[in-house]
């Protein structure tokens, strides 16, 4: 027979007796919480910590030395075990104005506001991170705040409001200006996940409305109920709770339009002030008192609702959750919900649910009535199956929950009637269970729900855990549910770098590095990134340890970033060259080219030798594409004479200015003759230069008519002689020593190109033709000038002339050459090849008259 007390025993029914709310004692907290009176509490969703701030100390210290009573008053600090996780805010040196609202966030930070605008996000080991509402803000000043998981809304000294988005610190959002002129009696927010427009709604109450304001208007719902002294909107943001100063409850839809409850609180037989008006899930709402906790459920036959009355010991606090309400008091920690496995545990139940548990039991009892219950529900046992594994996720007492679940529970016995059955969800509530009795034990404290479970995932809890440093467990619940415990790993080592003593001993950097290793290569498979936990030594004046880390990172786009963090550039540098990414080594090189002296960044990279030589061929190559001034300067630090005249040249190219080129040339020159293997190149640039000048001259001489600047030595004279400046041509030859057989090709060419035959026969005849005269004949020939190249073929030796005329198409002038030549055998060539009948005969008749 069992001895634990039966689900059913702390059910309480309302009137239709069809919904039952249970009141489960999650810990007992005996002499481990102050006079809860005296202090302001906020309460962190989702069975997270609680936040305490004496009364008097948000309202009239300035905070010098401490905001709580903590003895230890450097960080925040748990108060005991056995029960929930309770914390108190402490920090010695924020002394810039009072306390006006704390509270807390999605991942359980816990977020503090001065009047002053300045607000905290504090983790739960006492680190911080602090931000500002702006210059604005702190002159107008902040009287009130209301704080979200994901944000806050001030109440400045101007009566407008102010919104911050998520904790990173951004820039606040001004609402639309409500247009009070005296702070509201009391206020709200329904956060933007939570409201119809996706937008924060601020809910004012003023005078006997309410107000509710968002980015864009202020909007009257024009109620007369008020002024209201509490409001309270529900988890889901579809509801309100509103209380007037009178007592009077009033629960409606959030946009006005449906009344759910109307109750007057003096009916309950309370004594003394309402202290909080908060939900119990969405369908309940929790009114409580000094000693009292009433709940109010509404009814579809009596407006003024149903009620429930829960007694405690002096004071409680209420903590809104998603399907309840924690209920914390001076010596106890409640969970108020709906009962949600009614339709098993009720007396008397004949669901499919109930008869298979009950069959099970028989079956346990060994009772042939096992069998026949079974049978009967056979055509909805799968649903009864389902039923059974939910309402084990919503049990406190593993003894229920194993009933229900495991291998004596009705569930597993249900399997063996069904067909199919699909086991995944069996399996998934069993693991859930076992992590959320682990978390629930009150060594840990963390009461959550399964519903609020599934909300926040189970990389959420893991967490939750390792931010209070219980990595142990952190990690288990992560390998049972096969998590990657990468987050719990990193936290880890995070805090053992933190509590590890700094020394200038290498050995204590070598034990903690290695202890991290070990336990990363053991738990975490070798994929764990050892950069975050270098940076998170570095961060703490870990230097030598951090750069130890970083060797185990097997990822240099994780290491290289840090390294530059760090300062250690050429460790950077070389594990970017190592890792053979171009882009990192890109990215590498132009980060120590905008933190480093240019001089110290070349210097880096020469003193590199080989192993930073392809950096160095990277930063030429980008240099020669982005940033010519700096490749300049890295060949002269570098003391490359020829690279930087090769540059210099390169320049010199796109350059159209003259006085430019020839600086640029000079520059070429210079540094050619400062190396002893380029005298030929230190000579070639002399005479660029030289020429240069000439062509500038000529310029000048011609009036800019004719351009002769940049020009070779050959295209220099092929320009004069085209311009009748024969002389300068000539000058140009003796200049530059241009051989005669080269000139006399330039001067061809160019005078065939100008059709000047009359010039061309001048200059043939003006000496003997150092190229011979076959070249005039070939040339014209090419030109397409056949009649002038044929005059041309008499100046060449006889043996060639057959030849010739013949390729300038003259077969006559080539007979008759046969002739006096007397070579017959060449006549008949030409007679063989002559392209008509009339050429054939003339040159038969120039036969016929040889002897």
């Amino acid at each position: 027979m069992d001895t634990v007390q039966h689900p059913s025993a702390t059910w309480e029914a309302v009137s239709n007796g069809i919904v039952f709310y249970r009141r489960q004692q999650l810990y007992t907290l005996p002499g481990k919480l102050p006079n809860i009176t005296d202090y302001l509490i906020a309460g962190c969703k989702n069975g997270g910590p609680i936040g305490m701030c004496p009364i008097q100390l948000s309202r009239i210290c300035r905070m010098r030395g401490a905001l709580a009573f903590m003895r230890d008053t450097s960080k925040l600090v748990a108060l005991g075990r056995g029960g929930p996780c309770i914390f108190e805010i402490s920090n010695p040196g924020w002394d810039q104005g009072r306390i006006v609202r704390f509270g807390w966030t999605f991942d359980e930070r816990l977020v503090v506001l001065n009047e002053e605008g300045v607000y905290r996000l504090y983790d739960l080991q006492g680190d911080y991170q602090q931000f500002s509402l702006g210059n604005e803000a702190a002159e107008l000043g902040i009287i009130d705040a209301r704080i979200h998981e994901n944000g806050l809304v001030a109440l400045t000294g101007s009566l407008t409001l102010l919104e911050v988005k998520d904790w990173e610190g951004g820039r606040p959002l001004a609402l639309a200006n409500p247009g009070i002129s005296e702070p509201p009696h009391s206020w709200a927010v329904i956060p933007p996940d939570q409201s119809i427009s996706r937008h924060v709604e601020v809910l004012l109450s003023v005078d006997a409305t309410i107000l509710t304001v968002d980015t864009l208007e202020s909007a009257d719902q024009r109620v007369a109920r008020g002024p209201f002294l509490h409001v309270s909107p529900s988890p889901n943001g579809k509801f309100l709770a509103l209380l007037t100063f009178s007592g009077l409850l009033w629960v409606v839809s959030s946009d006005f339009q449906r009344e759910l409850v109307v109750l007057d609180t003096a009916t309950v037989g309370a004594e003394g002030p309402v202290n909080q008006v908060e939900w119990c899930g969405n369908d309940a709402v929790l009114v409580t008192w000094n000693d009292l906790a009433s709940l109010i459920l509404p009814s579809r036959d009596n407006l003024a609702g149903e009620t429930l009355r829960y007694l405690y010991l002096g004071a409680t606090f209420v903590v809104t959750e998603a399907d309840g309400a924690r209920v914390i008091g001076q010596d106890v920690c409640d969970f108020i919900q709906e009962t949600s496995s009614v339709s098993i545990f009720r007396p008397g139940s004949t669901s499919s649910s109930a008869i298979l548990f009950a069959a099970w039991e028989s079956f346990v009892q060994r009772s042939p009535k096992a069998d026949e219950n079974v049978r009967s529900i056979r055509s909805d046992l799968a649903a009864a199956v389902n039923e059974c594994i939910d309402a084990a996720g919503h049990e406190w007492d593993p003894h229920w929950q194993r009933k229900l679940l495991s291998a004596s529970i009705a569930a597993k016995f249900g399997w063996g009637f069904l067909d199919l059955y699909n086991p995944t969800d069996f399996i998934a509530m069993g693991q859930a269970l076992k992590v959320l009795n682990a978390v629930r034990f009150y060594e840990i404290g963390i009461p959550l729900t399964y519903s609020e479970y599934q909300y926040v995932s189970p990389a959420h809890l893991i967490n939750r855990l390792t931010s209070r440093n219980l990595h142990l467990l952190a990690i288990r619940v992560s390998s049972f549910l096969s998590l990657k415990p990468d987050v719990v790993l990193k936290h880890w080592a995070s805090v053992k770098i933190a509590r590890s003593k700094s020394s200038a001993v290498d050995s204590e950097d070598d034990e903690v590095c290695r202890l991290i290793v070990d336990k990363f290569e053991k738990l975490g498979g070798g994929e764990v990134s050892y950069a975050d936990i270098a940076r998170r030594a570095w961060e703490v004046g870990r230097t030598g340890l951090a750069t130890k880390l970083l060797d185990h990172e097997t990822r240099a786009s994780d290491q290289v970033p840090l390294l530059l963090t760090m300062k250690e550039d050429k460790l950077a540098l070389v594990k970017a060259v190592d890792s053979g990414d171009t882009d990192l080594v890109y990215h590498v090189l132009l980060h120590l080219h905008k933190r480093l002296p240019l001089g110290s960044f070349f210097k880096l990279i020469e003193d590199g030798g080989d192993q930073l030589a392809p950096a160095s061929k990277l930063l030429q190559v980008y240099a020669r594409e982005q940033n010519r001034e700096m490749l300049r300067d890295f060949y002269y630090s570098d003391d490359r004479r020829v690279e930087s005249a090769t540059l210099a040249l390169d320049e010199a190219a796109q350059m159209t200015d003259p006085h430019a080129v020839m600086t640029a040339v000079n520059a070429a020159e210079k540094f050619f003759s400062e190396d002893k293997d380029r005298p030929f190149e230190a000579k070639m640039m002399n005479e660029s230069v030289r020429l240069l000048a000439l062509q500038q001259q000529y310029e000048k001489d011609s009036d800019g008519k004719v351009k002769f600047f940049g020009q070779s030595v050959s295209e220099t004279i092929r320009t004069c002689i085209s311009n009748d400046m024969s002389k300068k041509a000539d000058r140009i030859k003796s200049e530059f020593k241009v051989p005669d057989k080269r000139f006399w090709h330039l001067k061809l060419h160019t005078l065939t190109a100008m059709r000047d035959f009359s010039a061309l026969d001048t200059f043939a005849r003006s000496r003997r033709s150092p190229i011979g005269y076959e070249a005039f004949v070939k040339h014209l020939v090419e030109a397409g000038h056949l009649k002038e190249a044929a005059s041309y073929v008499m100046r060449c030796d006889g043996p060639r002339r057959v030849g010739l005329y013949v390729l300038c198409e003259d077969w006559r002038a080539a007979g008759r050459e046969c002739k006096e030549r007397g070579d017959k055998k060449g006549m008949e060539q030409l007679r063989k090849s002559c392209p008509n009948a009339l050429i054939a005969r003339e040159l038969d008749q120039l036969m016929a008259s040889m002897k």
